[in-house]
C-alpha cells in the first residue's frame, strides 16, 4: 500500500493493468482472474476498463489501483499515510474495504505525522526524529 500505482502502464487498458498490478503483488494471472469481477465492480469504471489508462482521470486511476491493491488479503500491510481515494461515496466504500483488509492483517505498519490517525489504528507508536528512534510506546492493549 506504499505505492498502489506501482507497475501501472498508461498505454495499457485498465483490464490489462489489473494483471500488471497483480504481477507486481506476486499474484498469478489465474488468481487475478478470480478477483476480476470484484475489482471491476469495486472500481466502478464500467466500459472504461477496456480503454488505455492515459484517457483516465487521476481519480479513475486511483480507483482502479486501490481496487486491485485491496483485492488480495495480506498478512502484513505497510502504509505511508492513509489512503483517501475518489469522491465522497467512493471514499466511504474505500474506507470500509481498507478497514476490513486491516482487520484481517496480522501486522499493520502505518507511517504518519497524524497522531490521531495513529492512535485510532495502531497498538504501538514508534517515534523517530531525524531518522533515529526516540521512543516506542504502547497506545492500547493488543487485541
Amino acid at each position: 500500500m506504499l505505492n498502489v500505482t506501482l507497475g501501472m502502464d498508461h498505454e495499457a487498458t485498465g483490464y490489462e493493468n489489473i494483471f500488471l498490478l497483480g504481477a507486481v503483488m506476486g499474484q498469478s494471472k489465474q488468481q487475478m482472474r478470480e478477483r476480476l469481477d470484484d475489482i471491476c465492480s469495486f472500481a466502478e469504471l464500467g466500459e472504461f476498463i477496456y480503454i488505455p489508462l492515459r484517457t483516465y482521470s487521476s481519480g479513475m486511476v486511483m480507483r482502479l489501483a486501490f481496487a486491485v491493491a485491496t483485492s488480495t488479503p495480506a498478512d502484513i500491510v505497510l502504509m505511508d499515510e492513509w489512503l483517501s481515494v475518489g469522491d465522497q461515496d467512493f471514499a466511504h466504500k474505500a474506507q470500509a474495504r481498507l478497514g476490513a483488509m486491516l482487520d484481517s492483517a496480522k501486522i499493520f505498519f502505518l507511517a504518519s505525522h497524524n497522531e490521531n490517525l495513529i492512535r485510532r489504528n495502531c497498538n504501538w507508536a514508534l517515534r523517530l526524529e531525524h531518522g533515529k528512534m526516540v521512543s516506542l510506546e504502547p497506545i492500547r492493549e493488543n487485541s
